[in-house]
C-alpha cells in the first residue's frame, strides 16, 4: 500500500477520535486490504483492537466491562457479519463504521477520475502488494483512463520504468519464448490478459479468437515483409497481414535497432524465418524485389548467393532494382543484419573491382608506368588482399570456392604477370631509371638536413598499397598531416640491401661472399645500425618495435629526449610472410602493421613530444594464393653464387628464358660488375625454401615501389566535427503513411570531419514516436554533395493525426543520444485509423 493512502486513512480515523467524549471505530475489511498495514497505523488518541469471527464476545465484553473510557478502532479483516450472526450490532449502532476500500483510496491518491475506479477495483489484486503498488506509482503518470492504467500495471510487471505498450512488448518477446510466456502467465494471474490482447489490437490491428504470441510476432514479421517486398508475398502469408502495418513496421524497426534487444531480435527473426520456410519461398522470387526488405538474416543469403552468381560468370554490369554490385552491398552493409555480413560483402565488393578491372592494359614508358601504378593500379594488389583477408575471415568460405578461383586466375595471369613483365621490359629500356627518388638517397634527401627531431618507422615488407592504406588511416587522423609518395628501390628487393639503403653512408657494396657492406661494414644487427647512424647523426638511436611497444611513457621519453633522429624497426609483415607455416597469414599481418604503426606515431606524438614521422620500407613482396607447380618454377640456373627465389648472384649474364639481368654496380653506383637476374614475369627460381605464397627480392612494382609517408602530428588540439545531415525535399507535410524523403550528408569526411551514426524517425508533441527508426551512416567522403545525398523511407503508425498538432522530423546522433535535426511538419492522412478502410 503507498504510504500516501495509509496517511489519509490515519488522518481520517485521527478525526473521529478528537474530543473527550470515548469513541468506538468499527473497520470492516471486506478483503483484508489493509491487514498488514493495520498496526503500522499512528493513532495520536485511539488503541487498535484486533476483530476476529471466534472472539466477538470477548471484545464485547472488553468494551462494556473491562475498558470503558479508551478510545478503540476495533479492526476485523473480513466483511461485516449480518445482523442475525453481529454479535456486536448493538454497539455498533451507538459507535461509528470506518469505510476504506483501497480502489477509493488509490483512486484519490493518484488523482484518477471517479470514473476509473472500476477498473482499478477489477485490477484490486495487483494493488495487494506494496513493492508493487509503490512501482505502479513510480511511473508518474500524467493521464488516466482505462488504457494508460492497463498498460502501466503491465508495465510493472514487465519491470518497465516507463509505462508504455511498446515497451510491454519488447520485454514480452525479448525476455521470453513464445510459450508459457512468463509475463503472459503474470497477465492471466493479474487478469490483465484480455486487456494485453485488446492492447495488441489497438496497436496493431491484431484480433484472433485464439490469440497466441508466435502468431501475433508470425503477423508482425509477415507484414513487414509485406511492404518491404516489391511483389506479391504468398497467399499462405497473406492472412496474417495487419492493417495498421505502420505501427508494426515501426515497432519492428525501433526493435531491431534497440542496443537493448537487438541480439534477441536477432533470435526471432530467424525462428519466425524457419516457421514460414521462408527460405524456399523468397529464393523463387526475384532478387530484386528483397533488395528493400531487411527483416530476415536470410535476405542477405539469397542476396549473396545472387551477386556471387553474377560473378561468377563475370558480369559485372548486372543491377539490382538499378544499383550495382557494390552499391548493393554498401546499402545493404548498412542495413541491421549487415553487421553479420560485412565479410561476404566486402569479399563481393573487392571480386567486383578485381574482376571489372579485367587484362592489365600495358603501359609505354617506366615513367608512365610508375605513375599509373602509385595513382590508380596499385588498387588492384589491394583489391585482392582485402578479397583474401575478408574471405579467410568466414567461418566458412566453401560457397566463394569458384569465385576464388577466377579471382585467382584474373590477380595472377590477367594481371600480376602482365605487369610485371611490363615493368621489367620498361626498366631495362629505360637502364633502371624509373625518375623516382632512390632508396639509398632516403638520408640524405630527407634525414641530414632537418632540423626537428624525425622518426623513422622502417616497416619491413610494409608494400606501396599497404602503405596507401595507412596513409589513408592518416589522413583521416585529425591530429595527423601525412602526405605519400614512392621512391625506387634496390635489387634484390631484400632486407639486408634494403636496410642498409636506408641509413646514411658513402657506400653500400657486396662483399665475395654476397655479404651488405656499409661504409665497408657488415651492418645488419640494429646495434650495428645505430653505430652507422651515429657515425652522421651522433644524437641518435636504432631500436626495435617491440622494445618500445611495452614501455611506460617515462622509459619512451628517455628513448627519445636529446636525439635527433630516432630509427624505429618494425617486423609484422616479412616475419609472417617468410615464414611456411604463416605465410598465408600475410593479410591479417598487414592490418596488423598498419594499425600497429598509427598506434605508435599517436603515442609517440603524445608521450614522447616526437611530431615528425617517416613511414617507409626496406621492400615490398608479392603474394599469390596458389602455389606454383614445380613445372612452373624457373630451372637451369647452375652458374650462379647465390640464388634466391626471385633473385640471382653471378659473375656472368645468363641466356635463360624469361629472366632478366642487370649489374650490381648499376643498383649500387659502383663499379661492381656482377650480375644480379631476376624473372621478368612474377615467377620463382627453382630454389630449395621455405614459402612460395609470399615472395620478393626480384623486380617488381610491388616489391620495388618502396612507399614514404611524411607525417606531421599537430601539437595542439584540433577542433573535430562530425559528418551532419539535412533534410533536402521541400516540404512540411505528410499525406501517406508511408512516406520517402532525401536527405544529405552536408560535408564530406575528412581529417576534421568525422564519421558519425544518426538514428532519424518522427515524433509528436508529445514525444511519442509515430514512425519508423531509420539508422544512416554518415560516411560519405565524395566531393560533390549531390554524391553525398540518400532517400530515407518512414512508415507512419496507424493512428489519428490531427492538424492543430505539432509533429517533427528528428534525427539525433547515436553515440550521445544529442538531437541534431527538428523539422516541424503537419500530418495530413486522410484516413489513417478510419473507418477500418486497411481492414
Amino acid at each position: 500500500m503507498a504510504e500516501m493512502n495509509l496517511k489519509q486513512i490515519t488522518d481520517k480515523l485521527n478525526s473521529e477520535f478528537i474530543g473527550d467524549v470515548r469513541k468506538l471505530v468499527f473497520w470492516y475489511d471486506a478483503n483484508a486490504e489493509f491487514s498488514d498495514d493495520i498496526n503500522s497505523l499512528e493513532l495520536d488518541n485511539a488503541k487498535v483492537l484486533h476483530l476476529e469471527m471466534d472472539n466477538q464476545f470477548y471484545i464485547k465484553y472488553f468494551l462494556e466491562c473491562e475498558d470503558t473510557t479508551t478510545n478503540y478502532l476495533v479492526y476485523a479483516p473480513f466483511a461485516k457479519p449480518s445482523i442475525r450472526d453481529n454479535h456486536l450490532e448493538d454497539t455498533i449502532r451507538y459507535s461509528k463504521e470506518f469505510f476504506a476500500d483501497r480502489a477509493s483510496l488509490l483512486t484519490l491518491d493518484l488523482g484518477i477520475d471517479e470514473r476509473y475506479k472500476p477498473v482499478i477495483q477489477k485490477y484490486i489484486k495487483f494493488f495487494a502488494n506494496k513493492a508493487r503498488t509503490q512501482k505502479f506509482y513510480d511511473l508518474e503518470m500524467e493521464v488516466y483512463d482505462r488504457s494508460t492504467i492497463e498498460i502501466a500495471l503491465m508495465s510493472v510487471l514487465c519491470k518497465s520504468k516507463t509505462a508504455s505498450f511498446e515497451e510491454v512488448l519488447r520485454c514480452i518477446l525479448s525476455d521470453d519464448n513464445f510459450e508459457e510466456n512468463k509475463y503472459l502467465v503474470e497477465f492471466e494471474k493479474y487478469d490483465l490478459i484480455e486487456a494485453f490482447w485488446q492492447q495488441v489490437d489497438m496497436a496493431f490491428g491484431y484480433s484472433q479468437p485464439n490469440p497466441t504470441l508466435e502468431k501475433l510476432t508470425i503477423s508482425m514479421f509477415v507484414t513487414y515483409a509485406a511492404k518491404t517486398i516489391h511483389t506479391e508475398i504468398p497467399n499462405a502469408w497473406k492472412e496474417f497481414i495487419l492493417y495498421k502495418f505502420g505501427n508494426t513496421i515501426a515497432f519492428l524497426d525501433n526493435f531491431m535497432n534497440s542496443m537493448l534487444y537487438a541480439d534477441r531480435f536477432d533470435e526471432i527473426s530467424k525462428e519466425i524465418w524457419d516457421i514460414l520456410g521462408a527460405k524456399a519461398i523468397l529464393s523463387k522470387m526475384e532478387t530484386e524485389t528483397l533488395i528493400d526488405c531487411s527483416i530476415f538474416a536470410g535476405i542477405d543469403d539469397i542476396v549473396v548467393d545472387w551477386m556471387i552468381n553474377r560473378l561468377e560468370n563475370e558480369d559485372v554490369n548486372a543491377k539490382l532494382s538499378g544499383k550495382t554490385i557494390p552499391e548493393v552491398c554498401l546499402e545493404r552493409r548498412k542495413k541491421h543484419f549487415g553487421k553479420n555480413y560485412r565479410s561476404e560483402y566486402f569479399i563481393i565488393e573487392n571480386a567486383y573491382h578485381i574482376i571489372s578491372f579485367g587484362r592489365y592494359e600495358r603501359v609505354s614508358g617506366i615513367h608512365n608506368l610508375v605513375k599509373d601504378y602509385i595513382t590508380k593500379t596499385y588498387k588492384m594488389d589491394r583489391r585482392y588482399r582485402y578479397f583474401n583477408f575478408y574471405r579467410d575471415s568466414l567461418d566458412e568460405s566453401s560457397k566463394y570456392e569458384r569465385l576464388r578461383d577466377l579471382i585467382e586466375n584474373i590477380y595472377t595471369n590477367d594481371y600480376l604477370n602482365q605487369i610485371t613483365v611490363n615493368w621489367n621490359t620498361e626498366l631495362c629500356d629505360a637502364d633502371g631509371e624509373t625518375g623516382l627518388d632512390l632508396q639509398r638517397e632516403f638520408y640524405a634527401n630527407k634525414i641530414k638536413h632537418s632540423k626537428e627531431r624525425t622518426v623513422v618507422i622502417i616497416s619491413d615488407a610494409l608494400r606501396y598499397e599497404v602503405a596507401d592504406t595507412l596513409f589513408e588511416q592518416l589522413q583521416a587522423d585529425e591530429k595527423c598531416n601525412a602526405i605519400i609518395s614512392a621512391m625506387q628501390g634496390v635489387l634484390p628487393s631484400y632486407t639486408p640491401l634494403g636496410m642498409a639503403s636506408l641509413l646514411p653512408h658513402q657506400s653500400i657494396e657486396y662483399n665475395d661472399k654476397y655479404d651488405v657492406l656499409v661504409d665497408g661494414k657488415v651492418c645488419t644487427s640494429t646495434e650495428q645500425r645505430e653505430i652507422q647512424l651515429q657515425k652522421y647523426k651522433p644524437n641518435s638511436r636504432c631500436i626495435q618495435f617491440d622494445s618500445l611497444k611495452n614501455m611506460k611513457q617515462k622509459e619512451l621519453r628517455e628513448i627519445f629526449t636529446g636525439q635527433d633522429v630516432v630509427y624505429i624497426y618494425h617486423n609484422q609483415v616479412d616475419a609472417r610472410g617468410d615464414s611456411a607455416k604463416t605465410e598465408n597469414e600475410v593479410f591479417i599481418a598487414c592490418e596488423e602493421a598498419i594499425k600497429e604503426i598509427h598506434d605508435l606515431i599517436r603515442r609517440l606524438s603524445s608521450q614522447a613530444n616526437t611530431y615528425k614521422f617517416y613511414i617507409t620500407a626496406d621492400h615490398g613482396f608479392i603474394y599469390k594464393r596458389d602455389k606454383l607447380e614445380a613445372s612452373d618454377k624457373i630451372s637451369g640456373a647452375s652458374d650462379f653464387n647465390s640464388l634466391g627465389q626471385r633473385y640471382a648472384f653471378s659473375n656472368q649474364e645468363w641466356n635463360i628464358e624469361g629472366v632478366c639481368s642487370t649489374k650490381i654496380g648499376k643498383i649500387l653506383g659502383n663499379g661492381d660488375k656482377r650480375i644480379i637476374a631476376y624473372p621478368i614475369a612474377s615467377d620463382i627460381f627453382k630454389v630449395a625454401g621455405s614459402g612460395q605464397n609470399f615472395v620478393h627480392g626480384g623486380s617488381s612494382p610491388q616489391e620495388m615501389i618502396v612507399p614514404l609517408v611524411e607525417v606531421k602530428v599537430d601539437r595542439g588540439k584540433k577542433e573535430i566535427s562530425t559528418a551532419e545531415i539535412a533534410l533536402v525535399s521541400l516540404t512540411n507535410k505528410i499525406t501517406n503513411l508511408i512516406t520517402t524523403l532525401d536527405f544529405v550528408q552536408t560535408e564530406p569526411i575528412s581529417d576534421v570531419v568525422k564519421e558519425s551514426q544518426y538514428r532519424v524517425y518522427f515524433i509528436s508533441e508529445d514525444n511519442e514516436k509515430i514512425s519508423n527508426e531509420n539508422i544512416v551512416i554518415a560516411d560519405k567522403k565524395d566531393k560533390d554533395s549531390v554524391k553525398r545525398m540518400f532517400r530515407l523511407r518512414f512508415s507512419f503508425k496507424n493512428q489519428q493525426y490531427h492538424k492543430s498538432q505539432r509533429y517533427y522530423l528528428v534525427a539525433y546522433d547515436d553515440k550521445n543520444d544529442l538531437e541534431i535535426l527538428r523539422h516541424e511538419m503537419i500530418m495530413d492522412i486522410a484516413f489513417a485509423d478510419d473507418f477500418g478502410f486497411f481492414r
